[in-house]
């Protein structure tokens, strides 16, 4: 049987691994071994914020609907409370847009809101 010499494939997996640590500081971009380490460390990064990056704007878009909403006398709770009595399916990502976007549109849906949740707070 022929003898295999392993240097070209071990050549590529070093290439693949130096040009996933590209812009990496010091070791890190030009040492194997700590190369590797870095690179497997990013994409464990990468994949656990893959996952909290839609928590993260989740949340900047609750804040800003509770900032639009405050002005018309609600909060987002009780914002959010009356889109649903008044049958309004909107996501707060779509909300968040019209309130920054169009905010004539966003304060008729505002109004729909606080009209479905006012006779509750009556009660």
């Amino acid at each position: 049987m022929a003898r295999v010499k392993r240097g070209v494939t071990g050549h590529a997996k070093h290439k693949k691994v130096f040009k996933a640590a590209k812009g990496f500081y010091g070791r890190r971009k030009n040492t194997i071994r700590v190369a590797k380490q870095a690179v497997e460390k990013a994409n464990q990064y990468a994949y656990r914020d893959r996952k909290r990056r839609k928590r993260t704007f989740r949340a900047l878009w609750i804040q800003r609907l509770n900032a639009a909403v405050r002005p018309f006398g609600l909060n987002y709770s009780r914002f959010i409370a009356g889109l649903d009595k008044a049958g309004l399916l909107v996501d707060r990502k779509v909300l968040s847009d019209l309130a920054i976007r169009e905010p004539v549109a966003f304060a008729a849906i505002v109004e729909k809101a606080k009209a479905a949740v006012a006779p509750a707070a009556a009660a």
